[in-house]
C-alpha cells in the first residue's frame, strides 16, 4: 500500500490544463444549475442524468491532463533514445525526409490516443540545433500523411556523439495546440519536458538508417523511460 501511494504522489496535473479545466468546470457547474432549475419539479432524474455525464467528461479531461514525474533511472544516457511520449509504436519504416535531412532516415512513430499522457519529453541529450512550427490540416493522427499535412512542430536536436535526430510533434483530429518548449540553442536533457500536445497526436522520431531500435510495431511506450533506440 505505501509502495502505491508513492507512485500515486508522482502523479501531478499539467499546466497546460490549468485554464482548460477551469473554464470546464465553470461551463459544466452552469449547465448543471441550469438543468436542475428546469426539471427539479417535473423530472429530477434528468438533472442526476446529466451531473453523472458531466461528472464522467470532466474526469476524462483531468484524466488527459495528468503529468507523471519521471526520472530515468540509468546514469549511462550516451547514444539512447528515450520514448519522448506514451502511447502505441505504429511505424517502423525507412523514408524520406523532406524537412530537414533531404535523405533516407528511420521513422518511429508513437501514437497517442485519448487516454495517454500527453506530455511529451526530451529523447536524448544534446543540443537544439532548430525549432519550428508548421500550421496545417487536422487529419487522423495515425495516418501517414498526418506527419507532412497536418500541423506540426519540428525539432532538431544534435546528440552528444554528434549525430542530428528529429523529432516532430504532429496534431491529430482533435488536437487543437501544439505546445513546444525548447528554443534553437538550448542544451537539452533526457528528463526535461519537450512540449506538450492537447487532445489526441503522435510524435515521430527521425534517425540515422542503420540505428538499432530496440521497440516493435505494436508496442507500448512509456515517455521518459522505455529506449526506442541506440545511435
Amino acid at each position: 500500500m505505501g509502495k502505491r501511494l508513492r507512485k500515486l504522489k508522482k502523479i501531478r496535473l499539467h499546466h497546460e490544463g490549468t485554464s482548460t479545466l477551469i473554464v470546464g468546470f465553470i461551463v459544466f457547474a452552469a449547465l448543471n444549475a441550469l438543468v436542475y432549475y428546469l426539471t427539479k419539479s417535473s423530472c429530477p432524474m434528468v438533472s442526476y442524468t446529466f451531473a453523472g455525464i458531466t461528472t464522467i467528461i470532466y474526469l476524462v479531461i483531468v484524466n488527459f491532463f495528468r503529468c507523471p514525474i519521471r526520472h530515468y533511472e540509468d546514469a549511462d544516457t550516451d547514444g539512447l533514445i528515450i520514448a519522448p511520449a506514451d502511447g502505441k509504436v505504429v511505424v517502423i519504416e525507412e523514408v524520406e525526409e523532406n524537412e530537414y535531412f533531404h535523405d533516407r532516415r528511420l521513422m518511429v512513430s508513437i501514437f497517442m490516443s485519448l487516454f495517454n499522457v500527453h506530455a511529451n519529453w526530451v529523447p536524448c541529450d544534446g543540443k537544439v540545433k532548430i525549432v519550428r512550427h508548421h500550421d496545417g490540416r487536422f487529419k487522423a493522427a495515425w495516418l501517414p500523411k498526418a506527419s507532412t499535412e497536418n500541423e506540426r512542430s519540428t525539432v532538431v536536436i544534435t546528440a552528444s556523439n554528434g549525430q542530428d535526430i528529429l523529432v516532430r510533434q504532429v496534431a491529430g483530429a482533435m488536437a487543437r495546440r501544439i505546445v513546444t518548449y525548447l528554443h534553437e540553442g538550448d542544451t537539452c536533457e533526457i528528463d526535461e519536458h519537450m512540449g506538450f500536445i492537447k487532445f489526441g497526436s503522435r510524435v515521430d522520431i527521425y534517425l540515422p538508417v542503420g540505428t538499432k531500435v530496440n521497440v516493435e510495431l505494436g508496442q507500448r511506450t512509456t515517455g521518459n523511460e522505455t529506449i526506442i533506440a541506440k545511435l
